[in-house]
């Protein structure tokens, strides 16, 4: 079952490496045969706008629920019952690749402009800004642990027979200054671009949205885990603005502990 768990953890990251490089494609509308404002997608310029906003909001709200219902504790001790605790993760990992390339294929563009830069240099410095949010969240994943995150560490400790070590709260490098890295290279990726229509607005306010509903989630369960620690972490460290000599409230910290109902 180890070599089978491997095999298994190995073809779900390889879905995912797949899927986020052709996301840089999706949203920068390069290289790709489909992109947030046009591609393949046959009938897509019959689709009207009413269609293309009812398809692009199902497509969103899937991921979303199959993104935060998987990642929460409850829902993993209930899969795990069924599911291999190591490869729990590589699954997590496969279904949500699976879920964006469905909606990669099928979104309908709306290409009605909200913005169009004209200028040469200030366009070019949208697309270099949104390749290094796309680099800073690849950065961030190999800060905190890459191949955990995406399900190859649990498989292979499988594999040797090696059990994992507990969770250890660490903030190594800008993760001194910024709580969530990741979810800034996100939101960098998705909005800074030199032309913006509808769908793409449409895809990134709602991705935003989510990311800032998955936070809150995120860091209660973070609080639930390492307690004060992560409270004075919170307290020193910005959300998406590094923050810098920053000094603990405890009171604060509390008053905000209470408001995530702990």
């Amino acid at each position: 079952m180890g070599v089978v768990a491997a095999v298994y953890g190995i073809l779900a990251y390889g879905a995912f490496l797949f899927t986020f490089l052709y996301a840089i494609g999706f949203i920068g509308n390069f290289v790709v045969p489909k992109s947030i404002d046009g591609g393949w997608l046959a009938g897509a310029s019959e689709t009207t706008l009413a269609q293309a906003l009812l398809v692009n909001v199902f497509l969103l709200g899937l991921f979303a629920v199959q993104h935060s219902v998987m990642a929460r504790a409850g829902f993993k001790r209930r899969w795990t019952r069924f599911v291999p605790p190591s490869v729990e993760r590589s699954t997590y990992v496969l279904l949500a690749s699976l879920v964006l390339l469905l909606l990669f294929a099928q979104w309908r563009p709306i290409p009605a402009p909200i913005w169009n830069v004209q200028n040469a240099i200030a366009a070019a410095a949208l697309v270099t800004v949104s390749l290094c949010g796309w680099a800073l969240l690849v950065l961030s994943t190999f800060l905190i642990d890459h191949f955990e995150l995406f399900g190859l560490k649990q498989v292979f400790a499988r594999l040797v027979g090696r059990p994992l070590p507990a969770p250890v709260f660490k903030t190594p490098f800008f993760y001194r200054h910024i709580r969530h890295p990741i979810y800034l290279g996100f939101l960098l990726a998705f909005w800074a671009t030199p032309t913006m229509t509808a769908g793409h607005l449409l895809f990134a306010a709602a991705t935003t949205g989510y990311i800032l509903i998955g936070i809150w989630f995120e860091e209660r369960d973070l609080i639930a885990l390492f307690g004060d620690k992560y409270l004075r972490y919170r307290a020193e460290a910005g959300m998406f603005v590094p923050r810098f000599g920053h000094r603990f409230d405890m009171r604060r910290a509390q008053r905000s502990q209470a408001r995530l109902g702990k």
